[in-house]
């Protein structure tokens, strides 16, 4: 259970949890709520996504890529339950 897909996520989206890599500027233009943690400090903050550890979550970008990137390098890191959003927002938007 590593990726899901913009249909399951558009379902699901009441109940999971989301942690957004995008920049603040993208988030400013649509925000889905949860954790903001932009890729580019994502390792120097992890500790701010910890409680996670242990939960299923999904890390989205506008893309998919850099959000493939952090589940990766968050997987590495002991966080089991973390989902990869396929195709990003842009993808989910089109649904």
């Amino acid at each position: 259970m590593i990726d899901i897909s913009a249909e399951e996520f558009k379902s699901r989206l009441p109940e999971l949890q989301i942690v957004d890599i995008r920049t603040e500027a993208e988030v400013q233009d649509f925000d889905l709520g949860g954790v903001h943690l932009p890729f580019d400090e994502l390792l120097e903050k992890l500790n701010e996504v910890d409680f996670l550890r242990n939960q299923e979550f999904v890390i989205i970008c506008y893309t998919g890529l850099q959000s493939k990137i952090a589940a990766t390098i968050l997987r590495k890191r002991g966080f089991e339950g973390v989902r990869n959003l396929t195709g990003g927002l842009e993808a989910f938007l089109s649904i």
